[in-house]
């Protein structure tokens, strides 16, 4: 975790570029319903720069085959309104569903960024699916990776990283302007949190993020990477705001306190099965999205290791 001096400063700086009336970036969702995901393109009206936020390769798990109409969609809006794409964030090495980063960045430019706690990410799953030494885990898949507090430009309005672990050790929250991409921190109001119990997560220190987050204005956006449904609501939704959270989140709202929160999360969590994609996505994703290296006869393997996870 940051130390608190460091939290401070970050959220300080963060305030600031919220309340800033005129760093208000535009954010146009592609929600991607068999992975539950929602990606994002979020620019600046001034300037037309453009990140691409968690996007999605598709992948029919039972053929081994990827396409791409998800990303075709980001690479069309993203063409009709004369966008320039600068980045390609990743919000963490997502366990869910595979990145389409490296196909966009071939079509329409942008560097691919991440966390800095990828290199943590590298080396647990490395080991777990016994990558040898052509597997380089020191983070040079991705063009930037980023530590808590550091700063990107989207043209007129910045990009403010803040690391926020727990469902994962590497996850980044972006503030951009006045919007807030939360990753798999939080889920809307009526569903809740995310997991902890991947390697490397830890339900404390997702309570610790979250409350991280909610310390930010209330009338900062917040976007989504998932949404699944809450019971009685019948329509997907992925946009809320830090008050919305703060006030009605199921699992952490005022008055949670940590013990709670933990007892919670480490019981809910024992009942949760594997996300049917997590081997594929973590092999492609630890990889900044990049599929494996073709064997001797041209084709592309995953691992499927057994009895492990």
């Amino acid at each position: 975790m940051p130390t608190d001096t460091h939290l401070q400063i970050a959220i300080g700086e963060v305030e600031a570029v919220i309340a800033a009336p005129a760093r208000a970036p535009i954010v146009q969702s592609f929600f991607h319903e068999p992975t539950f995901t929602a990606s994002y393109v979020v620019h600046d009206p001034a300037t037309r720069q453009a990140a691409i936020v968690d996007s999605v390769l598709d992948f029919d798990q039972p053929s081994g085959r990827t396409s791409t109409p998800s990303a075709d969609a980001i690479i069309e809006y993203v063409r009709e309104n004369g966008l320039t794409v600068a980045y390609l964030l990743e919000t963490h090495a997502h366990a869910d569903h595979l990145s389409a980063a490296p196909y966009l960045q071939e079509k329409l430019g942008g560097k691919i960024v991440i966390g800095h706690e990828i290199l943590t990410v590298q080396q647990v799953f490395g080991k777990v699916f016994n990558e040898g030494s052509d597997f380089a885990r020191d983070g040079s898949q991705f063009d930037i990776l980023l530590k808590d507090g550091d700063r990107l430009e989207l043209g007129e309005i910045a990009i403010i990283a803040l690391h926020v672990p727990g469902h994962t050790p590497a996850d980044l929250a972006y503030v951009i302007g006045d919007a807030v991409f939360v990753g798999d921190t939080m889920f809307m109001p009526d569903y809740g949190t995310a997991r902890a119990d991947f390697p490397g997560g830890d339900a404390r220190t997702l309570y610790r993020s979250i409350h991280r987050l909610l310390a930010l204005p209330d009338e900062a956006r917040v976007f989504l990477c998932h949404d699944y449904k809450a019971p009685n609501r019948h329509t997907f939704a992925w946009e809320t705001t830090i008050g919305a959270q703060r006030s009605g989140n199921v699992h952490v709202h005022e008055g949670v306190d940590e013990e709670a929160f933990v007892a919670m999360r480490e019981a809910r969590d024992a009942t949760l099965g594997m996300p049917q994609l997590i081997l594929p996505s973590i092999q492609i994703n630890m990889r900044a999205g990049h599929l494996p290296e073709p064997e001797s006869n041209g084709t592309r393997y995953l691992k499927l290791p057994l009895n492990t996870l």
